[in-house]
């Protein structure tokens, strides 16, 4: 079999109805759609959330919580992802982007105490925890804040 002797299964796959197209085609005049009324008019019928003339639930729930618009997003590492790189090295965001430890968008990185560190590393970053500065700084490497 060859790509372009390829066909669907005989019967998945229905011609189009087309509408309007006359009376002898049995979809003229009203096109399927009847007499007048709120269905046969164009962007006619009920939305999604109406519930028969009760009140919709998105308007007998509550409004709650809101979005901070000013909220930071950081791009997490731990320190032990870090042991991929060679002793005594300056890592940088973009030498982790590189490295493969950065998945997602976004700029800013903070690093996070879990894991083993086991180089001696400088790290350059927008944020560490507390425990990360410790374990870098422990081995004699450097947590410098970007």
């Amino acid at each position: 079999m060859k790509l372009h002797e390829l066909n669907p299964a005989p019967g998945s796959k229905r011609r189009k109805r087309r509408l309007g197209r006359g009376i002898g085609s049995g979809w003229g005049k009203t096109a399927g759609r009847g007499h007048k009324g709120q269905k046969a008019r164009s962007g006619g019928g009920k939305g999604p959330a109406f519930e028969g003339g009760q009140t919709p639930l998105q308007r007998r729930l509550p409004k709650r919580g809101f979005t901070n618009i000013f909220k930071k997003e950081y791009l997490i590492v731990n320190v032990g992802e870090l042991n991929s790189f060679e002793d005594g090295k300056v890592v940088t965001p973009e030498t982790m982007r590189e490295a493969g430890l950065l998945s997602g968008s976004g700029d800013n990185v903070k690093v996070l105490g879990h894991g083993k560190l086991e180089k001696q590393l400088t790290v350059r970053a927008h944020k560490f925890s507390k425990s990360a500065v410790e374990s870098i700084e422990g081995l004699g490497g450097k947590a410098e804040v970007i």
